[in-house]
């Protein structure tokens, strides 16, 4: 069945830990005053800035706080997830806690009588292949279990050890040209446009690679709207310019709603 509304706001890339508290409570005032105008929510991915297993929850205050706002969220108004790279380790556990319905990685939806489809976006980052790679071993149910099963400072360990390797690899990128990072890190049109024939759909919406735009893209004959969310950082002025946003679609059409500003 798929989804069904009148109007939904769309996030995406909040990547909460407690060491931005302003993003975090961008976040909060978010579920309590913003989100509940919209009859559904949908979180693309990336909630946390990483997650290794629901057992964390009891020993964190700060996973309580975000479990504590999802929940009151979800007795307003409806709220759907969709794993992350950062965060698929999101079980039902957590899910249960929050109320969130967990769809899955790409799904369909119904927005004021108008279809998406929907995901979060790292499956069409297809130029870069040793990514992909990686991306299909760590979903096997088989290797989450693995890794679940270590103890938790192992695998807090290694999602940090993961952390530093993303945080260098994007350092050597950014040292190569903009229009060369972006080719390897980006969606491809070929991505998009499988998906967007497999679902039969003309508009795709996803996160992940922060550089929120509204596109209309063709290949061959094919044509289509691609909308990305914003990543949120409201922590870090000194290196660049603050950001949350939303993606509200109703009958009124689809638009980006500042949430910095608000």
């Amino acid at each position: 069945m798929i989804p069904q509304y009148s109007s939904a706001l769309l996030i995406s890339d909040i990547h909460l830990t407690p060491s931005m508290p302003l993003t975090a409570q961008r976040f909060f005032d978010f579920c309590e005053k913003d989100a509940p105008k919209a009859q559904a929510v949908f979180i693309l991915g990336d909630l946390f800035e990483y997650w290794v297993g629901d057992d964390t929850s009891p020993s964190s205050p700060f996973q309580q706080e975000v479990q504590r706002a999802l929940a009151n969220l979800s007795t307003k108004t409806k709220t759907y997830y969709v794993h992350g790279n950062r965060d698929f380790l999101i079980g039902p556990a957590f899910l249960k806690k929050t109320g969130m319905s967990l769809l899955t990685d790409p799904s369909c939806i119904e927005i004021a009588h108008e279809q998406y489809v929907v995901c979060h976006g790292d499956s069409l980052c297809t130029a870069d292949v040793g990514y992909q790679m990686f991306r299909k071993l760590v979903r096997k149910p088989w290797m989450q279990r693995v890794f679940l099963n270590m103890p938790l400072h192992w695998r807090r360990s290694i999602a940090n050890h993961l952390r530093s390797n993303s945080y260098s690899q994007y350092q050597r990128g950014a040292r190569k040209s903009s229009q060369q990072n972006n080719a390897r890190t980006n969606v491809t049109l070929e991505a998009c446009a499988a998906l967007a024939r497999d679902r039969f759909v003309d508009k795709l919406i996803h996160g992940h690679t922060h550089l929120p735009a509204h596109h209309q893209e063709q290949l061959g004959e094919q044509t289509w709207q691609r909308w990305v969310l914003s990543d949120w950082d409201l922590d870090h002025p000194e290196s660049t310019a603050p950001r949350a946003s939303a993606l509200s679609i109703d009958s009124q059409g689809v638009r980006y709603l500042d949430l910095v500003k608000t």
